[in-house]
C-alpha cells in the first residue's frame, strides 16, 4: 500500500452502548479503528441498580472490552480520559496514568456518555451518590447494606431511624428500580438476618419535584407503578423539590410549599443527567451552544457543522427530541459507521438519521413492570418477562446472560442475594459514619465535609 493508501483511521471515543456498537459496525470495514476510554469495560448501565442492590456481580453487566472485541483485528482499544480535541488537526487528546498521547483520526465517533447532574449543587455529591459507574453501584451498595449493619449496633433510637431511612431522589427508571429493589430487600431478603433491629422497619421514601412517577410512561403506567410502590411500603412524594442534602438527612420543599428535613443517612440521587464534559468543548469549536443538559445540538447525520467526518452519538447528543436512551446511542452508532463505509465505498450518503423508538421499560418490584412499546402499554408480570427478555437479548456474552438468568432466579423467586459483600475500606473509610464523626474503628471519617 502507497503512501498515499492509508488505511481510514477510526477513532471512537467511549466503550459505552455508543462506542461498542460503532466498534462493531465496523467489523468489516477497510479501516483501522483506535477506541479510547476511561473504562476498561463495557457497561451495561440499565442494570447498574441490579449491582447496588446486590442482584448481580459487577462482572455480569461491565464484561471487558478487549475480551469482547478481541476477535474484531482491526480494532486497538486504548485506556485513557480524553482531555481534548483539535477538530483542525484531527487529533484526540487523552490521559493515562501521567502520560499523555495524541491520537490522528480521519472519522471521529464521539461516545462520551453522560454522568450524574446535581443541578448545580455538586457539593451534594458526597452525601448523595448518582448511579452511573461501577463505581458508583459499588458505593452505594455499600451503603445500603452498611446502613443495616450500623443500625444494628446503633443503641440511639433516633439515630437508628436515620440508619434505616433510604432516600432516593428521582422517580424516572432508575429512581423507581432502586426503591423498590431496597423495599424488597428490606422486606424479604434480610429478613430474620438481624437481631436488635428489623429491617422491614426501613423507612424508604423516593421524591421528585415533578408530578408523576415515570412520567414519560403515560398516566396509566405512572398510575400503576405508584400504586405498586406504596404496597411495597415505599413512600412516594411528588412536587417535592430538594434543597439541602447533608451528612444525617435532606431538606425538602414540599407540594404544599412547607419546608422539613428528613433524617436519613443513606440518599441516592437519580434526579438528572449532565452530559461529558466534551461536548461543551466540541460546541466551542464550533460556535454552537450546548443544551441544559451539556448535549450537543448534531446535524440530521449526526455529524458537527463544518465537520462532516466528526459524529457525535448517544448521550451527549441532541436531534429532535430524541430520548437520551440506550437504543438512541446504539442506533446512531450504527448509523455513523454506515456512512463512514458508505462514503469509503465512494456511494451517496445514507439518508439522514431516524431514531425508530423501540419503547421504555422499568421493573417496579418482582414480577412486575411496567414497559411502553409504541401505541401498547403492558403491566404486571407481562411487562416483567418483556424486560427480562429485553435485557438478557442486550447483555454482551453468552456467560454473562447464563449468569445473569441464575442470579435473577436466585433472587426472584428465592428472595436471596448474592452480591452483599461490603469491603473493610468502604465501611470503615468511606460509609459508615458514626455520631462521634468517628467510624467504628475509631478513624478518623474521609468524607470531605467532615
Amino acid at each position: 500500500m502507497s503512501e498515499n493508501e492509508k488505511t481510514h483511521r477510526v477513532v471512537i471515543v467511549g466503550s459505552g452502548f455508543g462506542g461498542l456498537f460503532a466498534a462493531k459496525a465496523l467489523k468489516s470495514a477497510d479501516v483501522d479503528v483506535t477506541m479510547i476510554s476511561r473504562t476498561t469495560h463495557h457497561l451495561f448501565q440499565p442494570l447498574l441498580y441490579q449491582v447496588a442492590t446486590g442482584i448481580l456481580s459487577e462482572g455480569e453487566i461491565a464484561p471487558s472490552t478487549r475480551e469482547v472485541l478481541k476477535r474484531q483485528k482491526n480494532v486497538r482499544v486504548t485506556l485513557g480520559d480524553v482531555t481534548g480535541v483539535d477538530l483542525e488537526a484531527r487529533t484526540v487528546t487523552s490521559q493515562a496514568l501521567g502520560s499523555s498521547t495524541v491520537t490522528p483520526y480521519d472519522s471521529l465517533i464521539v461516545a462520551a456518555g453522560a454522568q450524574t447532574s446535581y443541578f448545580g449543587h455538586e457539593e451534594w455529591a458526597p452525601r448523595a451518590p448518582g448511579l452511573k459507574s461501577i463505581d458508583d453501584a459499588l458505593e452505594v451498595r455499600a451503603r445500603i447494606f452498611g446502613a443495616f449493619e450500623m443500625a444494628e449496633i446503633e443503641t440511639d433510637p433516633e439515630i437508628r431511624s436515620e440508619w434505616l431511612t433510604f432516600v432516593v431522589v428521582g422517580a424516572g427508571p432508575t429512581g423507581v428500580e432502586m426503591a423498590g429493589q431496597i423495599a424488597e430487600a428490606a422486606r424479604n431478603t434480610l429478613r430474620d438476618n438481624f437481631r436488635s433491629i428489623d429491617p422491614a422497619e426501613a423507612r424508604i421514601l423516593l421524591l421528585d419535584a415533578a408530578d408523576a412517577v415515570l412520567g414519560s410512561f403515560g398516566d396509566r403506567l405512572s398510575a400503576k407503578a405508584t400504586t405498586v410502590l406504596r404496597k411495597l411500603g415505599v413512600e412516594v412524594e411528588l412536587g417535592a423539590k430538594v434543597t439541602g442534602v447533608d451528612l444525617t438527612g435532606v431538606d425538602i420543599v414540599g407540594a404544599d410549599g412547607e419546608s422539613r428535613r428528613i433524617g436519613a443517612r443513606t440518599k441516592i440521587w437519580a434526579a438528572g443527567v449532565r452530559a461529558s464534559r466534551l461536548g461543551r468543548h466540541l460546541s466551542e469549536q464550533v460556535g454552537l451552544e450546548v443544551d441544559r443538559a451539556g448535549r450537543v445540538p448534531v446535524q440530521d447525520d449526526l455529524t458537527l457543522p463544518g465537520h462532516p467526518e466528526v459524529f457525535v452519538v448517544g448521550d451527549m447528543a441532541t436531534l429532535k427530541g430524541y430520548p437520551g436512551v440506550s437504543q438512541f446511542a446504539m442506533q446512531g452508532a450504527r448509523y455513523a459507521a454506515k456512512t463512514i463505509t458508505t462514503r469509503l465505498a465512494g456511494k451517496p450518503a445514507p439518508a439522514a438519521f431516524s431514531y425508530w423508538d423501540k419503547g421504555s421499560m422499568a421493573t417496579v418490584s418482582r414480577f412486575n413492570a411496567v414497559a411502553s412499546i409504541g401505541n401498547r402499554r403492558f403491566a404486571g408480570f407481562i411487562a416483567w418477562l418483556l424486560w427480562l427478555g429485553v435485557h438478557l437479548v442486550y447483555l454482551i456474552g453468552f456467560k454473562n446472560r447464563i449468569t445473569t438468568l441464575i442470579n435473577w432466579a436466585v433472587t426472584f423467586v428465592g428472595n436471596d442475594r448474592s452480591e452483599r459483600v461490603i469491603s473493610h475500606h468502604q465501611v470503615v473509610g468511606r460509609v459508615v459514619v458514626s455520631r462521634q464523626g468517628m467510624t467504628p474503628l475509631g478513624m478518623p471519617p474521609t468524607d470531605p465535609d467532615e
